[in-house]
């Protein structure tokens, strides 16, 4: 039995169709019981957590970003997790985490997985830090300017910069396969995957919608205003976008792993039946 967490999010849920369509039991972790699950426990609520990681031989697990965004918050729930890892006796955690995840500072929220990844491994478990690049997904948070006013907005120093960017599916699937198949001792995973600049994801984009897609390099003394998030969280993620922009979320890890699939398919799925 594998325990995920996320089932709702695009890499939990991957992760548990990937297992089952392996055959293999799946204890699907939701915090709300609304949707469709099999426990339910919040991160924060170690006891619930604890009874949903019990008697499984592997975790899923990955850190969401909380508010009011602070240390202090992410470092609460890393402990919860942590604590209900170890007390559960899981012999084995697969964490969501990502490149630059090396670095314990100067990375915006990276940084929580970086202490997460920690963590974990103090508790005993043998752990798989999977970490990743880009999120082809992350289109969806520029959907409504490309919709609405036909702007694709790029916070970043140049939109011609090829980047590696993974589907979620294939996260997910790497989920699976380090839990069906664990390691005899904690490692790090590196995932990568085809590399994109902004202005070709546009360009796809555009042609998926039917429209040309103004890019809009936004220049950093803008980055925080463009971001339209509560003030602790968009000091955050310019951080974080510094980070990436100045080369720091760098692939550091025990060995690497290829994803395959192209931008292309994943933003058809994004955009719905009917695109070109």
């Amino acid at each position: 039995m594998y325990a995920i967490t996320g089932v709702t999010g695009h890499v939990g849920g991957a992760a548990a169709r990937a297992l089952a369509e392996a055959g293999r039991p799946v204890r699907r972790i939701v915090r709300n019981p609304a949707h469709e699950h099999d426990a339910v426990a919040d991160f924060a609520d170690t006891a619930a957590l604890t009874k949903a990681f019990d008697g499984c031989d592997g975790a899923f697990v990955l850190l969401p970003t909380v508010a009011p965004f602070t240390d202090e918050a992410h470092r609460e729930l890393a402990a919860s997790i942590a604590a209900a890892v170890e007390a559960s006796g899981v012999p084995h955690v697969v964490l969501l985490s990502s490149w630059g995840a090396h670095l314990a500072a100067g990375t915006g929220p990276i940084r929580w997985l970086h202490h997460l990844e920690n963590l974990l491994r103090a508790t005993g478990a043998t752990v798989t830090a999977i970490r990743s690049p880009h999120f082809q997904e992350k289109v969806e948070t520029v959907l409504e300017a490309a919709t609405g006013a036909g702007i694709y907005p790029v916070l970043g120093d140049d939109a011609d910069v090829p980047v590696p960017m993974v589907a979620t599916a294939d996260i997910g699937a790497a989920v699976a396969r380090a839990l069906i198949d664990p390691p005899a001792a904690s490692e790090i995973i590196v995932l990568e995957a085809p590399e994109y600049t902004e202005r070709q994801v546009a360009g796809a984009l555009g042609e998926l919608l039917g429209r040309s897609l103004q890019v809009v390099t936004v220049p950093r003394s803008g980055w925080r205003e463009a971001l339209p998030v509560p003030p602790q969280l968009a000091e955050e993620l310019v951080a974080l976008h510094a980070a990436d922009a100045d080369g720091l979320l760098q692939p550091v890890g025990d060995r690497r792993v290829r994803c395959e699939t192209e931008l292309t398919a994943t933003l058809r799925h994004i955009v719905g039946p009917g695109t070109a």
